[in-house]
């Protein structure tokens, strides 16, 4: 099929005003010029389509066409005027309509990849970003400076809610901070949510009364997108500590709506499940670095960020801070969100990722601490030795001569 794309979309050198603009970088893989590819971005994702019109006068077109301001190599700047976009009925899933809509269908190009967007502060300002972030989350933890340490229940189903308190008791005991519900755990009838939620509650306080020890669980509160703060609260009314979201399956929109609901309370924890069919491929869809950004407008608390190139899941140590950089970046004018560190993690891999992340990051292992050689409460307490011999700077083959639990998991797994 044939496509006509002006040429009036290139502006080629000329200054934009970032106040006035939602900026983007495409990657573009394509047979066609690189202007007339990112032109045909522009044209589309604005004011054209794939031929001329007769509707679309000079007036309209100079108000709202995309105008590409850049081509680097592979890279295209798009610059939209602010006026293209509705936040307050649209929101993110209108902004999303824009940037990283139909262009990927685009017949001419091979592959176009979102790598990043800056959004004016005039509509940053109509968002209200997280409640806690990192300082509201370390103030309700007591943990001031040393990563928080987590685990994710496992099995991921299964487990009836008296054996995932169980599991929640031996994790606080041996020192977690944080743990939380699989992505695909919800309300099945072997482990029904309120009981869950209820039991787990009871096991996060048996840990204060014997140790003093804080922890909060995040409870999957993922669900249809009219119910999602109903059961927000319900979780909240039987005491669970944070609240977690499937953001992708859920929408951003679900994040927003727990985070600005006046009646939630706690913090949310923002998974990424199903982000790999869109962010995995380097020449065609979206980076998380993108996503990472309306998560923390929407006001997302916590968010899976990847492990740095040393866990299970795909990614390098560069696109993984850059992902960590979205959710810190102090330009944005909210609070941190905390990164998540979790996908195949396990103590001997912490001492490597501290050394790529910095303290202020969320370590969380499942089979990493499940499966440790003296059960959940070995490897909780493995975790957690890892993350104290990392925060002091101390080799972990020396740590490890006097902590036993952190020697048994290198041995295992290192």
């Amino acid at each position: 099929m044939s496509m006509e794309y002006s040429d009036k979309y290139l502006h080629l050198g000329e200054p934009v005003d970032p106040e006035a603009y939602v900026i983007c970088k495409y990657k573009i893989v394509t047979d066609l010029d690189m202007k007339q590819a990112a032109a045909a971005i522009a044209t589309e994702q604005s004011t054209g389509t794939w031929t001329g019109v007769s509707t679309l006068n000079d007036d309209i077109f100079e108000r709202y066409h995309g105008r590409v301001t850049a081509i680097e190599g592979d890279v295209a700047t798009i610059a939209y005027p602010e006026e293209d976009f509705s936040l307050d009925i649209g929101g993110v899933p209108q902004i999303l309509s824009v940037i990283a809509g139909n262009l990927f269908g685009l017949e001419g190009l091979k592959g176009v990849r979102l790598e990043d967007v800056d959004f004016p502060k005039s509509m940053l300002r109509e968002f209200k970003g997280p409640k806690f972030g990192i300082p509201g989350m370390r103030e309700a933890l007591k943990r001031p400076a040393k990563p928080l340490v987590g685990t994710i229940v496992k099995p991921k189903i299964g487990l009836p809610p008296s054996g995932y308190a169980d599991y929640i008791y031996e994790s606080g005991m041996g020192g977690l901070t944080n743990s939380k519900d699989d992505e695909t755990l919800s309300n099945q009838r072997f482990c029904p949510l309120e009981d869950r939620v209820v039991a787990i509650a009871e096991a996060i306080d048996r840990v204060k009364q014997e140790t003093g020890h804080i922890m909060m669980h995040a409870i999957n509160v993922s669900t249809n997108g009219e119910r999602i703060v109903e059961v927000g609260e319900r979780a909240q009314e039987l005491g669970a500590s944070e609240l977690m979201v499937d953001v992708i399956t859920c929408g951003f929109a679900a994040v927003q709506a727990l985070a600005e609901d006046p009646s939630i309370k706690l913090p949310i924890h923002v998974h990424r499940t199903m982000h790999g069919a869109i962010t995995r491929n380097k020449d065609h869809g979206v980076s998380m670095r993108v996503f990472s950004k309306p998560v923390r407008m929407c006001g997302g608390d916590a968010l899976h960020v990847g492990t740095f190139g040393v866990g299970k899941m795909k990614g390098s140590p560069k696109e993984d801070l850059a992902n960590q950089d979205a959710c810190i970046d102090p330009k944005m004018p909210y609070k941190p969100v905390m990164p998540v560190a979790s996908g195949g993690m396990h103590p001997a891999l912490i001492e490597p990722l501290v050394k790529i992340t910095g303290t202020n990051i969320q370590i969380q292992a499942g089979g990493g601490v499940a499966g440790h050689p003296r059960g959940v409460r070995g490897g909780a307490l493995a975790m957690v030795q890892a993350v104290d011999a990392a925060f002091e700077g101390i080799p972990f083959s020396e740590y490890a001569q006097t902590h036993k639990e952190l020697r048994e998991a290198i041995a295992k797994w290192g």
